[in-house]
């Protein structure tokens, strides 16, 4: 692949003469401490943030909006109780085109993981640090990194001159990395486009499917009683332990497991299997006590194809229900204290073909600059799937790789992020037209 005009030429060439200003802006979105938060937190660097952002659109002549919607009350499958926008708006601009071309949705969240183990970083991670040709800092790589390239890229075309026939919508989110609810409510508030890209970082990889997620918590309840003294028969009053009947619970889960990975359902060309994965365990008070209850929190990765017709996980819940509560049907405790099952949020998972028109583009582009991506699917979950579901077939595509994503010392390569930067700006010329 190559460029296909003395004007692709002159915007790239212009990408890396603003080499400089893009690793500033990436300094100036990790200064702005925007970890990720559960209800309750207070808000934090998320309105500073936008605002810069929105500046530097409106200078390209961009209409922006900025807005804070409305607490969640929970209630429904998708949305955690209590959670609210306080302090941290979300953002949507638009950059009208003349007329006549494509439409964009150019995205990405600007929330962050925290930053412990803060010891063991080599820098402060809300300063941005370079060396050895590498960005580091809290979001650098995912995807603060990403966002200051979508919005370089605009700014060198708006200094080019070009006139775009195509609209250009940007929208960063809030509340990705905790819940996916940010993204929810800017598709609620009308943001959409004929097709979109998450500067995601996907090694200029194309991530076209993910996996979704529903999250249990399973209850075992025993009964109280000292753990040095002999117990009579359970039917007699005798102490049941929670956490040795929690056992056939977690043998349930591994058999479901290693059954999903040989399914036929359960294959996909570019994803995992679904998964279950016990992550969290509670169980009892005392160190003599035996437990009056235990709980198993896990995590389950489902598959676009096991969305049902709602647009839900819950075929996957009952599933996963009917199998556990048979792991435990002969034991006669369990008639009289059967299993609870608890549900947090449910994060829907979405794909769009491989070969959509816009992934051609912008795999092209990149190839152009010498960077040659592919197809692929994101085994956890984006921002891209709730555009997708609201009728904004999006995918993500961004710089280096998911390595050092939620990790210490999180980097983004700086040769990574110009051609990145470079490659964004072609893909919306290309796409939207020239006027």
């Amino acid at each position: 692949m190559e460029l296909q005009s003395a004007l692709e030429e002159r915007v790239v060439g212009a990408v890396r003469d603003a080499k400089d200003e893009l690793t500033g802006l990436v300094a100036e979105l990790v200064a702005c401490d925007t970890t990720a938060r559960l209800p309750g937190d207070p808000a934090r660097d998320e309105e500073r943030l936008q605002r810069l952002l929105a500046a530097r659109l409106q200078a390209m002549g961009a209409e922006t909006d900025l807005w804070e919607p409305e607490p969640t009350g929970g209630g429904d499958r998708f949305t955690p109780a209590g959670l609210d926008f306080a302090g941290r708006p979300q953002l949507a601009a638009a950059l009208p085109g003349s007329g006549g071309g494509r439409s964009i949705l150019l995205s990405g969240h600007i929330d962050a993981v925290d930053v412990e183990p803060r010891e063991r970083w080599a820098c402060d991670p809300f300063v941005l640090t370079e060396r050895d040709g590498y960005l580091y800092g809290r979001g650098a790589n995912d995807m603060k990194g990403g966002i200051a390239g979508l919005v370089v890229a605009l700014e060198v075309l708006h200094r080019q001159g070009v006139r775009l026939a195509g609209d250009v919508v940007f929208c960063t989110d809030t509340d990705e990395e905790s819940s996916g609810v940010g993204g929810l409510r800017c598709v609620q508030h009308g943001v959409k486009a004929d097709a979109g890209i998450a500067a995601e970082p996907t090694s200029f990889d194309a991530w076209v499917s993910c996996r979704g997620t529903v999250t249990p918590t399973i209850t075992v309840a025993g009964r109280a009683g000292h753990a040095e003294m002999p117990q009579p028969d359970w039917r007699t009053g005798g102490a049941v332990n929670a956490i040795e009947k929690l056992v056939p619970v977690l043998n349930a889960m591994g058999a479901l497991r290693e059954e999903w990975r040989a399914r036929p359902d359960h294959a996909h060309p570019l994803l995992a299997p679904g998964d279950i994965v016990p992550t969290v365990v509670k169980g009892g008070t005392w160190i003599v006590t035996i437990p009056a209850s235990c709980s198993v929190t896990a995590d389950i990765t489902y598959l676009p194809q096991h969305v049902d017709a709602d647009g839900t996980g819950r075929a996957v819940e009952a599933e996963v229900i009917d199998r556990l509560t048979a792991a435990v049907a002969d034991d006669p405790w369990f008639e009289e204290h059967p299993l609870t099952f608890s549900w947090s949020d449910d994060v829907v998972p979405a794909e769009i073909p491989a070969d959509h028109p816009l992934v051609t583009c912008a795999l092209g582009c990149a190839a152009a600059l010498g960077r040659r991506g592919k197809p692929a699917g994101l085994n956890s979950w984006h921002d891209a799937a709730t555009f997708t579901r609201a009728g904004t077939p999006t995918f993500s595509f961004g710089p280096d790789g998911f390595d050092t994503a939620h990790a210490v010392d999180e980097r983004v390569s700086v040769d990574g992020l110009v051609d990145f930067c470079a490659a964004v700006a072609l893909t919306v010329l290309r796409w939207c037209g020239a006027a």
